[in-house]
């Protein structure tokens, strides 16, 4: 695979059609820039996985990735971004830049000083994310850490798209498990890239909490980029889980037009071994 008709494309990838939003901000902010989408639905879930494998995972995408000469490259994606990106940044040469919690800003907008973090559980579980919290002003606020890994679920099979009652059932019950433990939040990070496809469903469920999503963050980060002609170019990954096929249903479903390329996870691997 060759990128020759891109010029300096941002490379953006999560596992899975989580990152695609990121993808949507950069075209809103950075019409000229041109993107590389990596979808690599053969790791999904990263949440699932010990930083270990998690941080093998991300050597291996990485390396791929660079075989695209882009400018830089986004981890789509919290998880990795909290718990493995400061090891894996030296793995490459080109700057990476990850996605966290926008926990200032919900600190900022909640009135009852009670924050909640929704994301995989291998992001909630590990000691980096509690690092991460503690190295704000939390100034007396309570700060809950929210296994969401459930609604990610629901977003990676096309619940969200092909289900929409049967995923606000979901959401509705998970919502209500929350707030009767936890019923002074009123702020919520969006802590995983797929759970902001879920807003909509999570704002019916809760129309009082603010639901904050990182994206705009994320993409001012890049700064100007770098001007081409605005093309993505899309490659996917697949297993007997989650196939290009249902990917393709879900991007159709959403109205957004691109062109997949399909390329086995032990080939792409393969080609930075």
């Amino acid at each position: 695979m060759e990128s020759q008709t891109l010029y300096r494309p941002i490379a953006v990838f999560d596992a899975g059609i989580g990152s695609y939003a990121i993808v949507a901000e950069i075209q809103r902010r950075l019409p000229r820039q041109d993107v590389i989408y990596f979808a690599d639905r053969a790791s999904f879930p990263y949440g699932s996985k010990a930083p270990e494998e998690l941080a093998q995972v991300m050597r291996r995408t990485l390396g791929f990735l660079e075989t695209f000469d882009p400018s830089a490259i986004v981890v789509a994606s919290n998880a990795p971004s909290i718990t493995v990106l400061k090891d894996v940044r030296p793995m490459t040469r080109l700057p990476v830049f990850g996605v966290f919690p926008p926990l200032t800003e919900a600190l900022t907008a909640s009135t009852n000083h009670a924050i909640g973090i929704m994301g995989v559980q291998s992001l909630v579980e590990s000691k980096m994310l509690r690092e991460f919290v503690a190295g704000h002003n939390l100034d007396g606020a309570s700060v809950e850490l929210i296994n969401a890994s459930s609604m990610v679920e629901l977003v990676e099979s096309g619940a969200f798209l092909f289900d929409p009652p049967g995923t606000q059932e979901k959401v509705e019950d998970f919502i209500t498990s929350l707030f009767e433990r936890k019923p002074d939040i009123d702020a919520l990070t969006l802590s995983s890239t797929h759970l902001p496809w879920l807003k909509p469903f999570f704002e019916r469920a809760r129309p009082q909490c603010l639901f904050l999503d990182p994206a705009e963050s994320v993409v001012a980060s890049l700064g100007d980029g770098t001007e081409g002609s605005g093309k993505i170019r899309t490659i996917v990954t697949e297993d007997e889980r989650y196939s290009a096929s249902d990917f393709r249903r879900m991007l159709d479903r959403l109205g957004v037009e691109l062109a997949l390329e399909v390329v086995e996870a032990p080939r792409w691997a393969s080609k930075i071994r």
